[in-house]
Formats: C-alpha cells, sequence, structure tokens
C-alpha cells in the first residue's frame, strides 16, 4: 500500500469517506443500470433460468459483503476496547503515583506532583484532539513531561533509597511511563489500509451487480435502500477505527476524574493531620 493511501486513510474526516464510499456505489450502480439496459435492448428479457442465477448472484454477493464488513468491524470494535481499557489503566496509573508522591520529601513532592498534574492535562488534550498539525507539539510535550518526571524521581531517590517504599514508588512511575507508550501504540493501530481499500472495491462491484440486476421503480428503490444501508455500516467501521477523526471515541472519564481529584487535593492537603489539632474529630 503507498504511503501516501495509508496515510489519507489513516488521518481523513468521515465525510470524505461517506462521500467516497456512497458516490462510488452510486456511480457503480449507475454504469449497471445502463449495462443492464442495454443487455435488454440487444438480448431481450431474460428468462425464468437467468432470473434464477441473477438471484443466485445477488444473493452470494451481499452475503460475502455482509462478511467482510463483519470482519472488519470485529477487528475496529477490538482496537476501540483496547484504547478504552488503556484509558483507565492509564488514569490508574497516574492516581496511585500521585498519591504515593505524597509521601516523598519537599522539594520533590511539590515538584513531582505539580509535574503529574501537567502531564495529565496534556494527555486529556491529546486524547480529544482532531488528527492535525495541532497533535505533534501535544506529543512532544507529552514526552517532555515524561522525560522530566523520570529526572524528577532521579532527584527523588537518594531520599527515598532506605525504605521499602522505593520499589513500589518506581513501579508506579514504570508503569505511568509504560502506559504511555501503549497509548500511542494503540492510537496508530488501524485496520490495515488494504481490508479498506478491498472493502471500497467490493461494495463498488456489488453496487453495480445491484444496479444491473435489479430493474424498474421498485428494484430502484431497493438499490437505493441496500446501498445506504453498505454505506451506513461502512461508516461506523471508519468512525470506531479513527479515535478522534469521527464521533465515537474512547471516554476519557477516568482521566476527567484524575485531574479533577489532583486539583482538588494539592500536596498541602495531606499534611492536615500533621498539624496540631488537625486530626479526625471524634465524639
Amino acid at each position: 500500500m503507498p504511503p501516501v493511501v495509508e496515510q489519507w486513510l489513516n488521518t481523513a474526516p468521515i465525510w470524505t469517506m461517506a462521500i467516497l464510499s456512497l458516490g462510488g456505489m452510486l456511480a457503480a450502480a449507475v454504469v449497471g443500470t445502463y449495462l443492464r439496459r442495454r443487455h435488454d435492448k440487444r438480448h431481450g428479457k431474460p428468462t425464468k433460468e437467468e432470473d434464477s442465477q441473477q438471484t443466485f448472484l445477488v444473493s452470494s454477493v451481499m452475503g460475502l459483503l455482509a462478511l467482510l464488513i463483519g470482519f472488519t468491524f470485529s477487528m475496529a470494535v477490538d482496537r476501540f476496547d483496547t484504547r478504552r481499557h488503556l484509558v483507565l489503566e492509564e488514569a490508574n496509573a497516574i492516581g496511585t503515583t500521585y498519591l504515593r508522591t505524597q509521601l516523598l520529601e519537599e522539594p520533590h513532592r511539590a515538584r513531582i506532583s505539580k509535574l503529574l498534574s501537567e502531564y495529565t492535562d496534556v494527555r486529556i488534550e491529546l486524547a480529544t484532539s482532531k488528527p492535525g498539525p495541532a497533535v505533534r507539539p501535544l506529543l512532544q510535550r507529552s514526552d517532555g513531561l515524561i522525560a522530566d518526571l523520570w529526572t524528577a524521581t532521579v532527584a527523588a531517590f537518594p531520599t527515598m533509597r532506605p525504605y521499602d517504599f522505593s520499589s513500589s514508588y518506581l513501579e508506579s512511575m514504570n508503569l505511568l511511563i509504560d502506559t504511555d507508550a501503549a497509548r500511542q501504540a494503540s492510537r496508530m493501530a488501524h485496520v490495515p489500509s488494504e481490508v479498506f481499500i478491498v472493502l471500497l472495491l467490493y461494495q463498488f462491484m456489488a453496487a453495480g451487480v445491484i444496479g444491473y440486476t435489479l430493474s424498474g421503480e421498485g428494484g430502484r428503490r431497493i438499490a437505493a435502500f441496500l446501498l445506504l444501508l453498505f454505506g451506513i455500516a461502512l461508516l461506523l467501521v471508519f468512525d470506531i477505527d479513527h479515535p478522534t477523526a469521527g464521533g465515537i471515541i474512547e471516554s476519557q472519564r477516568p482521566m476527567l476524574q484524575v485531574q479533577t481529584f489532583m486539583k482538588e487535593r494539592p500536596p498541602a492537603s495531606f499534611d492536615r493531620f500533621n498539624e496540631v489539632g488537625g486530626g479526625p474529630t471524634t465524639r
């Protein structure tokens, strides 16, 4: 697959795919109708045996097209579920790291807490940004914050080294970094472009077959309805497969909840029980 075509399929807005799919099927159906009329003028109306063969042909074409769409839909949904799971995994990793950071000594606690808050903001913005030039600076900012978080952890490590807590803290920070790589990889994992190209071509051929076999006013209505269903099915698969280009995206609620938690509970709020008279009240 040429890189230009693959890049276009991975970044194209859904409306361009709608025009390509529906427009291509309409054109193929018109060509099929023209060929059928030309055939009827030369050879007359088809016999019952020919009608039976055409019915079998349409059924076979529709069945195979449904199988192809179902297979592609399953691939897209699997990738969608992976992205959704990684949102929760990253939110848990950030939240756990933030809580464990409150056990560090100053100034490391305030520094890493601030970096975690900034990192969460960038991750949410990155997950909801449409494909385009604005995404690259966000990716660079995200990668820079990852480097800053690890640099700050290296600076804080001597103060936590004597305690068993150090290994669990490094584990949570490493999980946060690993989840970043996993989410970036999941965003680039699409249904192979070859699958979409083959599916588009097969839809065009199926539309041509429908235009050829269905005639009359009723036939044209049935053909239009079938073409619309095929187009909607393909657009649904395309939408699910593109994380931010369409309307179906994985929910960022876990990340938003972590973001709210960190803003409402800054590092100083975890010191209230250490202050005189700051303990929990009892009756």
